[in-house]
This record gives structure tokens, sequence and C-alpha cells, in this order.
């Protein structure tokens, strides 16, 4: 695909030089249908990215947006903070009946500010307020948001360093594997927890993603995570599940932990809640924990009335009859199977590739070559972005709703990408 210079001027001069996946897709980008992203001259990408994991049911998709449309047309309440609103009232319901009910989770709702981050940092308050501790167990590699209290809880050394300050009040153990199965399982994390002088101090809850996204894909096996919430109850420790980007059925079921048969004390969910894009944020958290004051956290918008709208919307369309997951699962063989073929012909050259549902990695030798794939992923009009502390691993993170067509198409441009890249 030949791709003329475009005018980027104000961007380069204006916007501050934070920006970052503006660079490695150096377009201006115009509209976006489903799996389809379109630039202001006309040229189409296939996006295995959809917003980070906040684009689950694709770009502008149409059941979500005549929702929308019709609720913005009749002057529905667009700002409401925490007021009762028909439009609230609406998605708690409907996520009441597709999803908790069925899946027997007992939880309270919490609308915290509408970022994943703020998600974060209100369920860490909140197990800190519970149990009358500091300490926070999170993962190596995890990622939990950008904001300070998120931050403490992040292994990536160079977004820690962002923070400019010392982050205190979190202590990191090892991922699943991250010993390369040579140790036990929690052997050190509960040797500290026995010993009074091992310097950790009793913890108030751990946070764990299931799959760790911006850690390069690695996925905790379900032993693994029941393991870890015996742990955790033995230890009276709160278990704080992040589905920010692994919930909403991008590993099969709603939530990723319905895998492992555990019921965490709380639950952090963003990104593809809305089912649009539109910022919104939940914390999820058993009722005797509930022990907030009015008012003790909030947020002007933590009342995103549009996203209660689309996410009604898109539980109601997508979650009522269980086929979501069904597809999610079937689309995740196809692009096992594209990456294993991708694997026997570069032997040498990639480690490994893992995933569950829709969320899948790609990890080279060379850890500049997964940076180089996805630049040649984007000159061949596939958009797939980087994970990992090296950014060492290609990530692919298509909506849930591609069809299969697409998918064959995008992983077969993947695979020329790392051919043409050798």
């Amino acid at each position: 695909m030949t791709i003329t210079q475009p005018d980027l001027s104000v961007f380069e001069t204006l916007e501050s030089e934070v920006r970052s996946y503006c660079r490695g897709w150096p377009t201006v980008f115009d509209r976006a249908q489903g799996s389809r992203m379109y630039d202001e001259d006309g040229h189409e990408y296939l996006d295995f990215f959809a917003g980070a994991g906040s684009l689950n049911y694709g770009h502008n998709n149409p059941v979500l947006k005549r929702a929308l449309i019709d609720y913005i047309e009749r002057d529905g309440v667009t700002h409401g903070l925490d007021m009762s609103t028909t439009a609230k009232r609406a998605f708690l319901e409907s996520f009441q009946n597709t999803i908790l009910r069925p899946r027997d989770l007992p939880y309270k709702v919490m609308f915290p500010g509408p970022t994943g981050t703020n998600a974060v940092e209100a369920a860490l308050k909140l197990a800190r307020k519970v149990k009358g501790r500091e300490s926070i167990v999170s993962f190596t590699n995890a990622f939990h948001g950008m904001s300070l209290g998120s931050l403490a809880v992040t292994g990536n050394s160079f977004k820690r360093a962002g923070a400019g300050i010392p982050l205190v009040h979190g202590t990191p153990m090892p991922f699943d594997n991250y010993l390369d199965g040579k140790t036990p399982d929690f052997i050190w994390f509960e040797r500290l927890l026995e010993d009074s002088g091992s310097g950790l101090n009793q913890p108030a809850a751990v946070i764990v993603e299931t799959v760790q996204g911006e850690g390069g894909i690695n996925v905790a096996r379900a032993e693994w995570l029941r393991q870890l919430a015996d742990v955790c109850k033995r230890w009276d420790m709160l278990l704080i599940v992040d589905d920010i980007q692994m919930g909403c059925g991008r590993t099969g079921g709603f939530f990723s932990f319905e895998e492992a048969g555990i019921v965490p004390d709380i639950v952090t969910v963003s990104k593809s809640i809305s089912g649009y894009g539109l910022p919104f944020a939940l914390t999820l958290f058993k009722p005797e924990l509930d022990v907030w004051e009015p008012g003790e956290h909030n947020g002007t918008f933590r009342g995103n009335n549009p996203a209660f709208v689309t996410a009604a919307a898109a539980l109601d369309a997508y979650w009522a009859d269980g086929q979501m997951e069904k597809q999610t699962l079937a689309r995740g063989e196809q692009v096992e199977q594209a990456l294993k073929a991708i694997r026997a012909e570069h032997p040498g050259e990639t480690v490994e590739y893992r995933g569950r549902g829709l969320v899948w990695g790609l990890e080279f030798r060379d850890k500049e070559r997964a940076g180089k794939v996805a630049h040649r992923a984007f000159e061949l009009g596939l958009l797939i972005e980087t994970s990992g502390p090296e950014s060492e691993v290609v990530k692919l993170l298509p909506a849930l709703t591609i069809t299969q067509e697409e998918l064959d198409e995008g992983l077969r441009t993947l695979a020329r990408a790392v051919r043409e890249t050798a």
C-alpha cells in the first residue's frame, strides 16, 4: 500500500511529546466501522488493536450507535454525576440480569471516574479502608494504570519512573511461570508472610491480571489463580482482579476469572464495558466490603450516561444468549493455528506464542523484531501493537465481532510482515 506523507504539522508542533501510538501509525485517521479504519486519504486498515481493548464490538457498532443516537435525539441526560437517571437504571438492571445473576456473583457496583486507573485507585483505597493496612501485593510485569496508586502496583520501570516520586506500599511477587517452573508456586510469597522478620507488612490485598496484556500476554493458569485465591483467603487478604483489558469477553467468558472458578473480592472493569469506546469504569466488590462514606471517592464524570446507554445495548445484544463466548473461543482457535504456523516457519526467530480467547502474543528472540513487524504490518494495512517489558511481543487484540474472513486476512498479513522483516 502506497501512503502519501500526511500533514502532521499541527500534531508535531502543538501536541505534547508524550503522544505514542501516532508515532507507530503515522497517518491521520478519519473514520472507522467494524474492524476497519480509514485515513483521510482513503487508505484502509484492518484493526487488530481495537482501541487497546476498548472496542470489543468494533468501531461504530450499528446496534450501539442506534441506541446512542436515539438517546441523544430525545435529549436524554448527558451529564449526571452520580444522580439517579433512567439510563443508569437501565444499565444496572441489564448488568444484574445478564451478567451478575447468571454467574451467581453478588457484587455491588461502584462508578468511579470513567477510566481504568481510577477503578484501580478505588479498589486499592477500598481494600486499605476495609483491612486497615497499607501494603498491596502485585506481580512482576503487571500493569494497572498510570496514576500514582496504580503505578505503585505496576511493574514496568519506564512507566514507574514517570511518577517522579517514590512509589511505596506495593510489593511485587513472581507471576505464574516467572521462574520458569523451577520453583513451586507461592513458596516465596508464603515464606515472607510466615516470617515476622521478612520485612513484608501484612498486605491488605493482592491485585492480579489473569492475562497480563501490557506485560507481554502472560497467561496465568487456572490452577495458579485458584492457589492465589486460597493464599488470600488463608492470610486474610482481599483478592482484586484487574479485568480492565481482559474482561467484557476478551478471553471468552465475560469475566476472565470465570475459567478458574474463583470469585474475587474486588473486580475492576473499564475499556469495553461501554461497548462503544466511551469512557466508563466499574469497581465491583462483595456487599460486605461496601464501607464507603457518601462522596468518599467521587469524580465529576463518574455518571457517563451515554456510556450507560451503549453499555446496556451491548449487554442485551451480545451477552443474553451465550453465543459471544462460543464465537470468541472459536476465533481464538483460528488465531492459535495461524501463530503455530508462523512459529513453525520461523523457529529460530520466535520464542513462543501465547494467549486466550482473542488476546494473543508472538514473542521474538530479537527484541527489536516485534516493532519492525508492527511497522511492516502498518505498511501492509494492519494495525497491531507490541507489548512486554522490552516491546518484544507482537500483540493481537482484534474485535470480538470480527468475521472469520477478516481474521484470516489479518493473520495472513501478519505472517507476511514476519516474513518480510526476516
